[in-house]
């Protein structure tokens, strides 16, 4: 908060009495009796906006790697599910893969700024090299986070969230990691035009080496360009990476994707996308 401007009083002229030069007290906050819709604000303009959008069309973290800068909103409950196809034709790990369902569960609690998070994730995979053939299907392991809404979006400062966020062993044995790994996404975008928005993602994460299962740091990093196309219609194209630190085999992987969505109302959204790998022999495809 604030502090309020004052002005010394003139000669004998005392605050308070009449005659004094006292300013009124200015309020950076919301509305008396409104609630924050955001955990804080940034320090410069005084809109208090943002938030969930409850009287716009929903918000969701798919389709892109990006996820919303905004939570859902106390007590509103959003479910998000989808398909992807997954092709690898890296010369040791010929695969292919097939996630139905990838549920995710958000749920707005206590405050407009707080929402909790729940994924689980069906698979099926079928890999051909090493030979012979092997195919596993179930479950990977569950996700579980908090999402903070931080700040709203005030001219070029962005909208911000912070996602703390953790993964239990409880997938598959041949997907599981074994191990409870942690970390932490920060979240933030700008509304450019009414045509053009941009989104970032910053991660930290627990992981694990696939060939020696020791832990190590990846630090995951995403920017996705967002279009209005249409009243229902939107589109994105986007570029992601992963970033190991104190891996022993595991590289540094690139990322593009592009997507489109439709919303048919204001609560209700399908969308379509497709991506590759860019990095060394890993020839990763996927569609959804």
């Amino acid at each position: 908060m604030t502090p309020a401007a004052f002005s010394w009083p003139e000669d004998d002229l005392e605050l308070g009495k009449p005659g004094g030069d006292e300013e009124p007290k200015i309020s950076y906050g919301p509305p008396a009796n409104e609630p924050r819709k955001t955990l804080f604000q940034w320090s410069y303009g005084t809109t208090f906006s943002g938030g969930p959008p409850v009287d716009d069309d929903l918000q969701t973290d798919r389709p892109d790697f990006v996820e919303a800068s905004t939570t859902v909103g106390k007590g509103v409950l959003q479910i998000e599910s989808g398909y992807t196809y997954i092709r690898n034709n890296d010369p040791d790990d010929n695969s292919i893969t097939h996630s139905a369902g990838e549920v995710l569960f958000r749920y707005g609690v206590i405050e407009d700024w707080l929402e909790l998070r729940l994924g689980v994730f069906p698979f099926s995979q079928s890999q051909s090299v090493p030979s012979p053939t092997v195919t596993n299907q179930g479950l990977d392991d569950l996700y579980l986070g908090v999402k903070l809404g931080l700040t709203p979006q005030e001219g070029w400062f962005p909208e911000m969230a912070l996602v703390p966020q953790m993964t239990v062993p409880t997938g598959n044995k041949s997907v599981t990691a074994d191990k409870a790994l942690a970390g932490v996404n920060w979240l933030y975008g700008w509304d450019v035009t009414d045509f053009i928005a941009i989104g970032g993602s910053t991660q930290f994460n627990s992981a694990v080496d696939g060939e020696t299962s020791q832990r190590y740091i990846e630090w995951a990093q995403a920017v996705t360009i967002n279009y209005n196309l249409a009243e229902k219609v939107g589109g994105y194209t986007e570029y992601f990476g992963f970033y190991p630190s104190g891996a022993s085999t595991e590289r540094v992987q690139h990322y593009v994707d592009a997507g489109l969505t439709y919303r048919p109302t204001p609560d209700t959204q399908f969308d379509i996308r497709a991506g590759i790998g860019l990095t060394g022999n890993r020839s990763r495809a996927w569609e959804q």
